[in-house]
C-alpha cells in the first residue's frame, strides 16, 4: 500500500497500527486451522527478517572466508551454537517490544537517562554504518561478476533501499522485504551441488577440534563469526519492528515462533555457505585468506559459471536485505531517541527527520566502499569483530530492562533465560579480552 498525505489530515501511525491489530484480533477469534494459519502468516515477519538479514553480505563473506580458510571442522558445530545464542537474545526483544510498545532506543533513554541514551545511540549508529559498509562490499563485489562497475551497483543498492523505505507502509514494506529475504536460500542448493563429504560434516560434531591450533588469526575469525551472528542493530531492529507491526502481549508466542523460524533459516544458510566453501575452496591455492573475489573465482572453477553467478546473486541479495534492515534500524533508533515521528507507516513529508538518518548512513557506507584499493575482505572481518566488541554493552541494557518487574510484569526473564544471556555476555567478554591480549602480546599466541 502506498503512503499518502494530505496537508489537512496527516496520517496517524497509531490509527494505522490499530487497524492492523483489529484485523489480527478478528483472525484470533475465528476458528479453524486455515484461520490459525492465516493468523500465523500475518504475525510472522520481524523474527524472520532480522535473522535472515543477519546472514547479510558481511555474514556471507565471513562464512565463505571461514570455510575457505578452515574447512568444515570446527565451525559447523559453532554455527549451530551461534543459532541458539541468537534466538536467546532476539526472543527477549520480542517480549520487550510487545509488552512495552516502545522501541529499544526509547526504552534506554526513558529509563537510564540521556548519558546512557547517547552511549547506546552512538554505539548503534557507528556499528550500523560499519556494517552497512560490508553490505555495499557484498553488493559491489557480487555485481562485479556481471561486469557492473562498483559506483553503479552501490547507487542501485541505495535506490532500491530508498524506494522500499519511502514508498511502502510497514505491512507492505515487511512483505516485500520477506520476498527479498527468501533469496538467501540460494546458498542451500549451491552447497548440495558442491557434493560435500557428508561424513565429514557429521564428523565435525563428533570430533570438535580447532583446525591448526589456537592462534590469534583463528580467534579473529571466531570473533568475526560471533559478530555476524549477534549484533547491536538486531536488538533495535526487531524490537522497533515488533512495535511498528503492532504486536501485543497476546502475540508473544507467535513472535517466538517467528524468531525460531528465522533462526532455523539463518543457521541452515550459514551452514550451507561454510559447507560450500569448505568443500570447493578449502586447501586450494589462493582460496584461503580474506579475498572474497578469489573465493568466488574458485567457486566458478569448481561449479561453473552458473554456480558462480548464483553465488554472486546471493551475495547481492544478502547485502540488499540487510541494507533495508539496517537503514530502518538507524531511523527507528533516531526517531525514538529524539521523539520524532517514527513509523514506516508515515510518508516522507510528514516524517522526513525519521527517514533521513538511515538513508544518510547508507550513502556514507557506499562512499567508503568506493575508496580505491580498499582492503575489502579484511575490512569485512574487522567490522564483524567490532560488532562482537560492541555487543556486551547492548546486551546488558537489554537484560536490565527484561529483569525489571515494573516494566515487564509477569513477562520478566526466567532464570534459565538470565543464565543463558549472562553466559553469552561472559563468553563475548572473555573472547574479546583474549583477542585484546593477542594484539598487545602476539608472542603469547
Amino acid at each position: 500500500m502506498k503512503k499518502t498525505i494530505s496537508a489537512a489530515t496527516p496520517l496517524d501511525d497509531n490509527q494505522i497500527r490499530a487497524e492492523d491489530q483489529a484485523r489480527v484480533a478478528a483472525l484470533r477469534e475465528s476458528r479453524g486451522w486455515t484461520k490459525r494459519l492465516m493468523l500465523l502468516m500475518t504475525l510472522i515477519g520481524p523474527g524472520i527478517l532480522v535473522m535472515i538479514a543477519d546472514n547479510d553480505a558481511g555474514g556471507v563473506i565471513t562464512y565463505a572466508q571461514t570455510g575457505a580458510t578452515y574447512g568444515i571442522g570446527f565451525f559447523i558445530p559453532a554455527l549451530v551454537i551461534g543459532g541458539f545464542i541468537a534466538y536467546v537474545v532476539q526472543e527477549m526483544t520480542v517480549r520487550l517490544g510487545a509488552v512495552t510498545h516502545r522501541g529499544h532506543a526509547e526504552m534506554i533513554w526513558g529509563h537510564y537517562g540521556a548519558f546512557w541514551g547517547w552511549f547506546s545511540l552512538i554505539d548503534l549508529v557507528v556499528a550500523n554504518v560499519l556494517t552497512l559498509v560490508t553490505e555495499f562490499i557484498g553488493i559491489t563485489v557480487g555485481m562485479s561478476v556481471f561486469g557492473v562497475p562498483p559506483v553503479w551497483s552501490a547507487l542501485g543498492g541505495i535506490i532500491v533501499d530508498a524506494i522500499i523505505l519511502l514508498v511502502l507502509r510497514y505491512r507492505t514494506w515487511e512483505r516485500v522485504s520477506l520476498w527479498i529475504a527468501a533469496g538467501n536460500l540460494i546458498f542451500v542448493p549451491l552447497a548440495l551441488i558442491s557434493h560435500p563429504h557428508w561424513g565429514a560434516v557429521v564428523g565435525a560434531f563428533q570430533h570438535w577440534q580447532i583446525p591448526g591450533g589456537f592462534t590469534a588469526a583463528f580467534l579473529f575469525v571466531v570473533l568475526a563469526n560471533f559478530g555476524t551472528t549477534i549484533a547491536p542493530w538486531m536488538l533495535f531492529f526487531q524490537q522497533s519492528s515488533v512495535v511498528d507491526k503492532g504486536l501485543t502481549v497476546k502475540d508473544v508466542r507467535h513472535g517466538q515462533i517467528d524468531t525460531a523460524l528465522g533462526t532455523l533459516a539463518m543457521v541452515v544458510v550459514a551452514l550451507a555457505i561454510v559447507i560450500l566453501t569448505g568443500t570447493v575452496a578449502f586447501g586450494r591455492p589462493g582460496a584461503a585468506g580474506y579475498d572474497i573475489q578469489q573465493i568466488i573465482q574458485v567457486i566458478g572453477q569448481r561449479l561453473g559459471p552458473t554456480g558462480q553467478s548464483l553465488f554472486a546473486l546471493g551475495l547481492v541479495e544478502a547485502g540488499t536485505i540487510a541494507t533495508i534492515a539496517l537503514t530502518a534500524s538507524t531511523s527507528w533508533a533516531m526517531g525514538e531517541a529524539f521523539h520524532w515521528p517514527k513509523s514506516i507507516n508515515l510518508p516522507f513529508q510528514q516524517a522526513w527527520r525519521f527517514y533521513i538518518p538511515g538513508l544518510l548512513s547508507a550513502f556514507l557506507a557506499a562512499g567508503v566502499v568506493l575508496i580505491p584499493n580498499a582492503p575489502l575482505g579484511f575490512l569485512n572481518l574487522t567490522v564483524q569483530v567490532i560488532a562482537s566488541i560492541f555487543m556486551p554493552a547492548a546486551m546488558l541494557f537489554l537484560l536490565l530492562l527484561l529483569n525489571d518487574p515494573g516494566i515487564m510484569g509477569e513477562h520478566v526473564n526466567h532464570r534459565w533465560q538470565n543464565i543463558s544471556a549472562f553466559t553469552i555476555v561472559g563468553l563475548l567478554v572473555v573472547l574479546n579480552g583474549i583477542y585484546g591480549l593477542s594484539v598487545v602480546f602476539p608472542k603469547w599466541f
